[in-house]
């Protein structure tokens, strides 16, 4: 079992080369990027996992965004990822800690939690999280993206906009 930690615990730099390994060293120009960019992520939600060892093995990194419905109104959000896990240790539970305990940190607020959004898989996400696709078909991205693979997870599915553009929350 991973040893979970806040990432604020873990050098920048260390986190930055594991998202490079993770997903190469192109992945600054991921639409997923553009969506958050100009925002710092939420500590509070952000977490490492360390290894038997007490190696990095894996982050993931929650950001403040919001969905702009067509009057111009901002629906704050909370966007997921990257979830990264050193490729050699993928698939051995460390990716799923890392979720759980962001979900728990924040649903440990009290309040009804943000709506939180990825990009990823639909299968994945939906069976272990209860991320889906369907709420968000209306909505756009800035920049190219598979509508399959943008997933919303939230208590209540019918209060967010059917259509809408997703960006930073700045506010």
């Amino acid at each position: 079992m991973p040893t979970i930690i806040p990432i604020d615990q873990v050098e920048p730099a260390m986190v930055e080369q594991l998202l490079d390994r993770a997903f190469g060293p192109d992945r600054h120009g991921r639409t997923a990027y553009t969506v958050r960019e100009g925002t710092e992520a939420l500590g509070a939600l952000s977490f490492a996992a360390l290894d038997d060892d007490d190696l990095l093995a894996g982050t993931i990194q929650c950001w403040p965004v919001a969905l702009t419905d067509p009057q111009g109104r901002p629906h704050p959000m909370i966007m997921v990822g990257p979830v990264a896990v050193v490729p050699e240790l993928q698939n051995a539970g460390y990716g799923k800690a890392l979720m759980l305990a962001s979900i728990a940190a924040l649903q440990a607020g009290g309040a009804v939690p943000l709506p939180q959004v990825l990009i990823g898989d639909a299968e994945y996400y939906g069976r272990f999280f209860g991320f889906v696709a369907q709420p968000t078909q209306g909505w756009t991205l800035p920049g190219p993206y598979d509508p399959a693979r943008l997933l919303v997870r939230t208590e209540n599915p019918s209060i967010l906009p059917q259509m809408g553009a997703l960006g930073p929350w700045l506010g």
